[in-house]
């Protein structure tokens, strides 16, 4: 079996058949749920996409600009109902992130995911549709959307594996240790993402920590370390730490160091997750930053090995 190599990670594919992967010429639909973004962003995601042998349609609003959102929520909510219902829709890419996916949560049932279970392709602020896919029981991919497919034009190492992942090739990932791992074996349902979004749904229907026997990842940007100490606190606080079977540690960047007497967000991590007496994984390549953030299936059973020489990951 071909293995490929980026810094510590190995890439390991093995297939895995369900009705809700992908096959050639299937319609992935583009819509945007959260900030607006513009024609050369999606064109150029598509571009890519057909590249890859899919045909793509793009959503009626998904160009829309209203005080910085894609569309106002009645518009962003039509596209992604429009792309949920459509039976020639086998899957939903998100142009971008942002801010506003969670506003549509308010007016959508979980029902309407378990009734169409289509894979949502995203992350940042698509966070949100992807935890309340979770709690639906539907599977989504936390991966690259049209940006970075348009910026690397899907040759580079992260966006093959997203090709890979959505024609249903699943990963095994292999990540060098960590002097921060606790080592362990966990199974769970991955859940996660942006820790701040997730974060905001806490007690709502969409809380992915409300599910028991979860593998959560982490991962944020421009978030604070004070912020992120209080985002820790409120899941112990709540008790639902105990849901937690392991936790992967992606990328935090963009955020001001020294704070409260630690040297990096990973210290202030580990004062918390130290004692929940459950594998932890730092370093995991997800996040903010694209040749750092590989895909992720959430909403279905992985699972995680944290060792002293190394970290597996696989489904």
């Amino acid at each position: 079996m071909k293995k490929c190599c980026l810094i510590s990670l190995m890439l390991c594919w093995m297939l895995s058949l369900s009705a809700q992967f992908l096959h050639p010429g299937d319609t992935i639909a583009i819509i945007s749920p959260s900030s607006a973004t513009d024609t050369t962003t999606i064109n150029g995601g598509i571009r890519t996409l057909e590249k890859w042998g899919y045909h793509c349609v793009v959503a009626p609003n998904a160009l829309n600009d209203y005080h910085g959102f894609a569309g106002t929520i009645d518009e962003r909510l039509s596209d992604l109902l429009w792309a949920l219902r459509e039976p020639s829709v086998k899957a939903i890419m998100c142009s971008r992130g942002g801010d506003g996916a969670a506003h549509l949560l308010s007016r959508l049932s979980l029902d309407t995911l378990r009734q169409y279970p289509k894979m949502i392709i995203g992350f940042s602020d698509v966070t949100a549709l992807l935890c309340a896919e979770a709690r639906a029981g539907v599977k989504g991919i936390h991966g690259s959307m049209c940006y970075a497919l348009k910026t690397y034009e899907g040759t580079d190492t992260v966006s093959q594996a997203l090709r890979r992942m959505l024609a249903g090739d699943l990963p095994t990932y292999r990540v060098a240790p960590h002097p921060l791992n606790i080592t362990g074996k966990a199974e769970g349902t991955i859940v996660g993402g942006n820790m701040s979004v997730f974060n905001d749904l806490a007690g709502s229907d969409f809380d992915p920590i409300m599910l028991d026997d979860i593998i959560l990842f982490i991962e944020d940007t421009g978030e604070g370390m004070s912020k992120v100490d209080r985002m820790l606190h409120n899941i112990e606080v709540r008790g639902l730490q105990s849901h937690v079977r392991a936790v992967i540690v992606g990328q935090f960047n963009k955020y001001k160091h020294p704070e409260n007497g630690f040297d990096d967000m990973y210290a202030i991590l580990h004062e918390y997750l130290q004692h929940w007496h459950i594998p932890v994984c730092y370093d995991f390549p997800v996040g903010h930053a694209h040749l750092k953030n590989f895909p992720l299936l959430t909403g279905v059973k992985a699972t995680l090995e944290v060792g002293s020489d190394g970290v597996t990951l696989h489904y």
